[in-house]
Order: C-alpha cells, then structure tokens, then sequence
C-alpha cells in the first residue's frame, strides 16, 4: 500500500447567503388584492426560511471542533478525524467505531487459527459452513468484485499468497509444482453462498478464503455507517492508507488527500464524500536471484508481479477502491481501464515503470 496523507482543502471559511432572484410574472386581467397580498406573504416566508437554513449551517459548523484518534488493527493503523461539536461525543462515536474494526479483524484475520474465517477455511469443501452476518456480506462484495474484474481479484488467492510469503522469508522461489498445486485451490468460481440460509461452501478440497485485498476497505465502510449512527458527516476515516471521507471540514470544500506515486512524486486529490485506495511494490517486494517481485500475487499466473508501479482508485465506497486497486496492479493498463470505464462512480490512475520508462494511464474523468 502506498503512502497516503490527508488534510482539509483550503478554500473561503465565509459563508454566502444566495436568495433566488424575486420575479413575478405580469397576467393579463385584474388580480384580487387578497391574492397579490398572500403571494407576497409566501415570497417572505420563502425567504425566511433560506435565511434561517443558512444561518444556521454557519453556526452549527462554527461549533465543530477537530478530534482525532488512532488504534492498531489489521496489523496496520487505523485514524479518525472527526469534527464534532461535543469532545464526549467524539469520544463515544471513536470508541464505537474501534470496536468495530477488532469485532472484523477477529472474523477476517487470515492469521488467527482460532476464529470463523479459519473453521471456513478448514471446513467448507466438506459441509456448508452457517457463517456470521459480516463474514457472508464480506464474501459477497469480494465475490461480486471477483467478478467484475474477471479474477484479477480473487477472493481465493490464499494458497499462493501463503506460498509467496513463505518465498519471501526464504528468499527463495516457489518450485513450479507447487505453484501449479497451489493454482489448482484458485478459483473464486468455486465459493458457493447460499443467502437464504447465511452459508458458504466450497467446490474443491483445500479452497481458502483472504481478505487481504478487501478487508481494510470493508472496514472503513463499516465505520463511516457507525460514526453517521452518532450524527457525524465531516469524518475521515485512514484504514492503512485506505482513505474514506464524509462532507467536507467545515468552512472547505473537500478534504485534499496526496497520495505517493512511483519515484518521488504526489498526486493531491480534493475528495468529498469518497474513497482512494493505492496499491504497488514501492514498500512491499522481495528480491530474488536478481529479479523484483511484488507482494501482490497475479491469480491467474500464481507469480508475484514482477512490473513496477502504483494504481490510485478513486469510488464511492472503501471496499470497491481497495480491491480494484488490486486488481489493476494485476492487469496490464489498458484492461484495467476498460474495468474502470464500465463501472460507474469509479476512477482510476495507473503509473507502469518498465525498463526505467515511466508511463501514466488515466481514466476519463479521473481528476487532473
């Protein structure tokens, strides 16, 4: 995951009061005096009540005050920015929002041996497996995006990513058959889920669920439902430099967020009401016998990526940035953007460094 830091988009802390323009419409013939007379009161009122509206978004926002917090789950950090107007309510609702992460890390967590991804795991290719609400709408958005973008993400990579890091603490490639027996547990075709029933099965012996490419997203998501639960909209939520935000800081247009690009270059996004996840080799790879590979696994090869890089993915949602930046280091750029283009609310920017030739590749309305 690449580097991502945050903080308000600077803009006017005024607050204008725009009126419609009052106009009136001649009509041929006489008017009651009753008539002209109420019209004009219906215009006052009118008024009135845009006046009031707009005050009292200037005084409300007046009274927020910035509170920030932090915590370590999913073996990364989680921050909050929230702009309150009560330092107990931000307490409260930051607290809550915590409680969330862990109660997901202890169902998602591919390294617990112990919780109900594991008995999944372990169980699933012999029996239908009863699963908790969060776990069977977690498989369901990973299988949905699985599809979209063809397996390039895949909910089942989890062989070849337990084979990869093990590589990585060896400092040694995996033997080709056991690439090949691990790609033949791959497949997120073979996760069958039965809403009716809240249950998940799997086609083949030896299938394994991971949510590392979708779990920090799906996080955020839940925590934004949990801070709107206590009334608050101006939020931030940093899942691990998976970045989700609310309205806008108040008196600002849009919280700027810059996110690392390859070399040393930053692109700023102004966002509002969105999400941006990055993904790339910048900080997580393993050399080896003189070659670069990637932390992120291709499922389709079962090899680490050996191209450099960075993909931005800019959604509406955390869960839907952070896997298809996934799937976007994965896929060559011209594919990626054809996923892209066809999905709505969805941009992205994919920067490819190839025999020291860096080229960048943009979606339509990905923002300058």
């Amino acid at each position: 995951m690449s580097g991502v830091t945050w903080m308000p988009a600077g803009q006017s802390s005024t607050f204008p009061l725009v009126f419609p323009e009052l106009m009136r419409i001649e009509v041929r013939g006489r008017r009651s005096n009753l008539m002209s007379r109420l019209e004009d009161v219906l215009w006052f009122i009118l008024v009135a009540v845009l006046a009031a509206s707009s005050f009292t978004c200037v005084t409300e926002a007046a009274r927020l005050e910035r509170y920030e917090f932090q915590q370590v789950h999913m073996a990364t950090l989680f921050k909050l920015v929230l702009y309150v107007p009560d330092p107990t309510l931000a307490s409260q609702a930051a607290m809550a929002a915590f409680d969330r992460v862990e109660r997901l890390d202890e169902i998602l967590s591919d390294y617990r041996l112990d919780n109900e991804l594991a008995r999944v795991n372990l169980n699933a290719s012999q029996a239908p497996q009863v699963v908790s609400p969060d776990l069977l709408v977690a498989t369901i958005r990973a299988l949905e995006l699985s599809r979209k973008t063809n397996g390039s993400f895949d909910i089942t990579v989890k062989p070849l990513v337990r084979l990869w890091r093990q590589a990585r603490e060896d400092g040694k490639l995996p033997a080709e058959n056991e690439i090949q027996e691990a790609m033949e547990r791959v497949g997120y075709g073979g996760v069958l889920v039965n809403e009716r029933t809240g249950s998940i099965r799997f086609r083949k012996a030896g299938m394994e669920l991971d949510f590392g490419g979708i779990g920090k997203g799906f996080a955020a998501d839940e925590v934004l439902k949990v801070l709107a639960g206590f009334g608050l909209r101006r939020v931030l939520v940093d899942a691990g430099g998976d970045i989700l935000v609310g309205q806008a800081p108040p008196g600002r247009d849009g919280w700027i967020v810059s996110v690392d690009s390859t070399g040393d270059s930053v692109v700023e996004l102004s966002l509002v009401n969105q999400a941006v996840a990055t993904s790339g080799d910048k900080y997580q790879f393993v050399e080896i016998d003189g070659e670069r590979y990637s932390h992120i696994v291709d499922p389709r090869t079962g090899v680490g990526l050996r191209h450099s890089g960075t993909v931005t993915v800019l959604a509406q949602d955390a869960t839907t940035a952070d896997a298809l930046s996934t799937a976007l280091s994965v896929l060559f750029p011209e594919e990626g953007l054809q996923i892209i283009e066809a999905m709505d609310g969805v941009e992205a920017r994919i920067v490819r460094r190839l025999s020291g030739i860096e080229k960048t590749y943009v979606s339509t309305d990905f923002p300058p």
